[in-house]
């Protein structure tokens, strides 16, 4: 398959070059930095940015897009199912 953007530069609000199904867990981080996260249903998603001290509970709708450069999503707090985009 031909890719004619493979040699073309990576940026936070470029598209996402992976799509992952995010296993949250309180003390793993992410396997790649996140662009942004969506929500597979209402409720919370407990997180922590690339450069956060702090993880910061954010209140989901379904289907809601979080842009967001997330380095965890923890286990506790979390009680969505949560799409990750990289």
């Amino acid at each position: 398959m031909t890719d004619f953007f493979l040699y073309s530069a990576d940026s936070p609000i470029a598209p996402a070059r992976r799509c992952y199904v995010v296993t949250p867990h309180d003390s793993n981080p992410l396997p790649f930095i996140s662009k942004a996260l969506r929500a597979g249903g209402d409720g919370t998603i407990t997180l922590r940015t690339v450069e956060s001290d702090a993880d910061v509970l954010h209140p989901v709708r379904n289907g809601e897009r979080i842009d967001v450069r997330a380095s965890y999503v923890r286990a506790t707090g979390t009680n969505v199912s949560v799409i990750a985009y990289a």
